[in-house]
């Protein structure tokens, strides 16, 4: 009997790895497990592109609508869960697809990641800073203390920032928000596939998908939020597109300047999506119309 594989579809917003991921599960009927950090959040639909479940053509999705907004998403915790997720899918005899563009989520899965214990206590401390201070000068205490892991951190992203003070502070090495020096394999049938749209191409469908957002209402789906906590949790207000929504509800912005600036943000984010994959050890491209034959024709031992 073969063993259970481990298919891993990675890459891009916007770049089509949902309905790949739907014809592959439903070619070889497999599972699907999600690995983007937005689509756990439950409510948060318009905004994550995330797929309805009248269209998810009977096959089993894991790990979607399991947080509320007011919670903090925790790739240690995250980890945990989806690995849980596919051993259950394996024990039923099927193989597991992996499917999402959150690069730490999708690489604490895939690879041998080892998270560090937390210290509640320090965090507070370096979040009230976060907040009286701001992301730069936090990223300067870190740079003091570890530089390697300061250039490669997003100057951006306060909470990761944070966290990876956190680390530091209590004298564990980090793995500084990247991929291990020679990360190795957490299933061995695994088989990573990435999928590729040509940039031009890809700008204009991402241009097009968060206009798509305000049509489809996530002004109104971001407001009917803040009653279930939106704004109490660090993690999902911060998500591109909720956080202009957000801005424009409070009148800082207008839908016009909402919607550009949701665009430019989500330009950057494929680009730092792109060049995280691109250092995938055995790793797969194929365009998002590839066939289940073509992408059959990848299975080997990652």
């Amino acid at each position: 009997m073969t063993a259970p594989r481990l298919w891993a579809l990675v890459g891009a917003t916007g770049t089509g790895k949902t309905a790949l991921s739907l014809r592959l599960a439903e070619a070889i009927d497999a599972e699907i497990v999600n690995a983007d950090a937005m689509q756990l959040y439950r409510g948060m639909d318009i905004g994550t592109a995330k797929l309805p479940v009248a269209d998810r053509r009977g096959i089993p999705h894991h790990l979607f609508d399991v947080l509320e907004v007011s919670q903090d998403a925790a790739v240690a915790a995250y980890q945990r869960d989806a690995r849980q997720a596919i051993r259950e899918v394996f024990d039923r005899g099927k193989d597991a697809v992996l499917v999402g563009g959150s690069g730490l989520y999708v690489s604490s899965v895939l690879f041998d990641f080892r998270f560090p214990p937390r210290d509640h206590s320090l965090r507070a401390e370096l979040e009230a800073e976060l907040d009286r201070e701001g992301a730069a000068q936090l990223l300067e205490r870190l740079r003091a203390l570890d530089p390697d892991t300061a250039a490669r951190v997003d100057p951006r992203n306060g909470r990761r920032i944070v966290r990876a003070l956190e680390v530091v502070l209590q004298g564990a090495a980090t793995h500084g928000a990247t991929l291990p020096d020679a990360p190795e394999s957490w299933h061995p049938q695994t088989t990573v596939v990435g999928v590729h749209v040509e940039r031009e191409a890809l700008v204009t469908r991402l241009d097009d998908r968060v206009t798509g957002m305000w049509s489809q209402g996530i002004f109104a789906e971001a407001e009917g939020l803040l009653s279930q906590g939106l704004e109490q949790g660090t993690t999902a207000q911060r998500a591109i597109g909720y956080a202009q929504a957000l801005a424009q509800l409070r009148g800082e912005i207008s839908e016009a300047e909402a919607i550009a600036q949701t665009q430019a943000l989500t330009r950057r984010y494929a680009r730092r999506q792109v060049s995280w994959f691109k250092r995938y050890p055995r790793l797969h491209w194929v365009a998002p119309d590839a066939t289940v034959g073509q992408l059959r024709d990848l299975e080997s031992p990652a």
